[in-house]
């Protein structure tokens, strides 16, 4: 009997030492952090979130919105990387981190880029603000526009930097951001200096050190941008893409510099380890056309995007797709309007729904048309 009761002493000590190391390892793994996000840069679709529509802080992470309009300004052919530009006072007098231009001073816009993605410098960014939109206050309703189109409603910004000592009203949200982010990874060209760990600017004199750590840590990284203030804490916008999987991490106000990096690297972990992204296998036979009343066109064959993929998990069984389209609808209508959809599905479960739309406008019949028509057969 004492050998069995100290058997079982002795087994229970043995299962709660195990347990007992796994709660301290979890609560490792768990910084605390104020919001956080997990977002596939493909599909838009969300991974994982932590109170991700609050407004908050985002300290220098407001600069991808700032870097979204100069890829922007770079791309159309507006501003180009060759452009000297010349440092005034507004840009000179920014604080926090910054590359110390002086008034006068002239550099490209390939350096100043430089500066703002991998040095989070706030003089450059300023600058390249007023070299795209003529002032910086131009600049910021450029960004608080642009926020607009992309239809974010939980942001607004007062100046391009992230600096918040002064401001009263700017602030993000760790979903906003992150579509931010999926917008600014079209550019590629940002890639080419947010991977960079140490660069340099005056023939060697000023050193660049990228911010975010995880640029030679993390495999896979692609950037993006860390940001830091007293109000804020500690925040990080994380990218990184593995095989054809891009993954974007934000998280904000983490209490130390290493929560933010160690809780990205969670999330980015956590999507990597259980989502895959899988091209769509559509059966064209199976979509129909769709009868257009009243309309120059009697009927219309909706169609996807040519390069839909989808997001899903690596354990989920055969996808199976449901083809659901509109028998009918009145003329006009616009290029792009949804005309029906496909339901894909696993195991029974929906995984997602694919819209089918107009591939072109359809104008109505009218009188101006009939005669238009009338003329072009005589």
């Amino acid at each position: 009997m004492k050998k069995c009761i100290i058997f079982l002493l002795s087994f229970s000590i043995f299962i709660t030492v195990p347990s007992t190391i796994y709660a301290k390892a979890t609560s490792k793994e768990n910084p605390k952090v104020k919001s956080s996000i997990l977002m596939c840069i493909d599909t838009g679709d969300v991974i994982a979130e932590n109170n991700a529509y609050e407004h908050l802080s985002p300290a220098s992470v407001t600069k991808i919105m700032s870097l979204l309009l100069i890829m922007e300004a770079i791309d159309s052919g507006k501003i180009k990387l060759t452009d000297m530009v010349t440092a005034d006072e507004t840009a000179v007098s920014k604080g926090g981190s910054q590359i110390w231009l002086e008034v006068g001073e002239q550099m490209s816009v390939e350096d100043l880029l430089k500066a703002v993605i991998i040095a989070s410098a706030n003089d450059a960014c300023t600058l390249l603000g007023e070299y795209v939109a003529g002032s910086e206050g131009g600049f910021v309703d450029m960004m608080n526009s642009r926020v607009k189109e992309l239809g974010l409603k939980n942001s607004n910004f007062e100046n391009c930097t992230g600096l918040d000592d002064d401001i009263t009203n700017h602030y993000s949200c760790s979903y906003d951001l992150a579509v931010i982010a999926c917008e600014l990874m079209k550019h590629d060209l940002i890639k080419k200096y947010s991977t960079v760990w140490l660069d340099s600017l005056r023939d060697g004199k000023t050193e660049l050190n990228n911010t975010n750590k995880l640029v030679n840590k993390y495999d896979g990284i692609t950037g993006l941008k860390t940001g830091t203030t007293s109000n804020a804490g500690f925040c990080l916008c994380a990218t990184a893409t593995r095989g054809n999987l891009s993954l974007v991490s934000v998280v904000l106000g983490a209490d130390t510099s290493d929560d933010r990096f160690n809780a990205s690297t969670k999330l980015l972990d956590y999507g990597f380890a259980n989502y895959k992204l899988e091209k769509i296998n559509i059966d064209q036979n199976q979509i129909k056309g769709v009868k257009i009343k009243q309309g120059v066109v009697k009927e219309i064959k909706p169609v996807i995007d040519k390069n839909k993929s989808i997001l899903i998990d690596k354990n989920a069984g055969e996808l199976k797709y449901e083809y659901k389209t509109k028998e009918s609808v009145n003329a006009p209508i616009k290029k792009g309007d949804l005309l029906g959809e496909i339901i894909v599905t696993s195991d029974k479960k929906q995984i997602t729904k694919i819209p089918l739309n107009s591939p072109e406008k359809v104008e109505k019949v009218n009188f101006s048309y009939i005669l238009r028509q009338l003329f072009k057969n005589i």
